[in-house]
């Protein structure tokens, strides 16, 4: 946010007229929680990767090949995990938010081919078959057997949450979002 207002003053400058920033929404970072990402990643290295047939391989390869993309397929591998980067590549989400709140958990799972853009039709053509479908049921056994790892292991939910509170130590959390309802301006 520090860093749009100065281009916002620079360009203001430069051009040799006023400016006003308006924030009309926005999401904070997230908080990542290091405790329970390690316990869901053990989880899923116990499930073990998604198996994809032969037939969705050859499905998914076509897509890829519509995109101009290098057939390779689904990815079946689990990847090892890592602490996330301090500056994340893009993308936004409102969790971020919510992760400033209570801890917070994600992952990601195979449902579309590697490589294909998001929020494009080959993810929603693998979302409507066995595909995407399989990685729903892995998404929930995921989250299944997380949940009862906390359930028989408090201190692992007391673990997670001395981590969040000690990351938001001295934060106070405030929505880019303004209070109250929506204005709208006419023109």
């Amino acid at each position: 946010m520090d860093r749009a207002r100065h281009l916002a003053e620079g360009a203001a400058l430069m051009a040799e007229v006023e400016q006003k920033l308006t924030v009309c929404g926005g999401n904070w970072e997230t908080l990542v929680n290091l405790t329970g990402e390690k316990l869901m990643f053990n989880n899923m290295t116990w499930l073990g990767p998604i198996k994809f047939t032969p037939e969705e391989q050859e499905f998914a390869k076509e897509i890829q090949k519509s995109l101009g993309l290098e057939p390779k397929g689904l990815d079946e591998t689990i990847q090892p995990w890592a602490a996330p980067k301090p500056d994340p590549e893009g993308g936004s989400t409102d969790v971020g938010d919510v992760s400033w709140q209570v801890p917070t958990l994600s992952f990601n799972v195979t449902t579309a081919p590697l490589d294909t853009p998001w929020h494009a039709w080959p993810v929603v053509a693998c979302g409507g078959m066995s595909i995407g479908h399989k990685g729903l049921i892995y998404a929930a056994q995921i989250l299944a057997t997380t949940m009862v790892d906390l359930y028989e292991n408090p201190k692992y939910i007391q673990a997670m949450k001395e981590e969040f509170e000690q990351k938001r130590k001295g934060v106070v959390y405030k929505p880019f979002v303004p209070e109250g309802p929506p204005v709208i301006i006419k023109k």
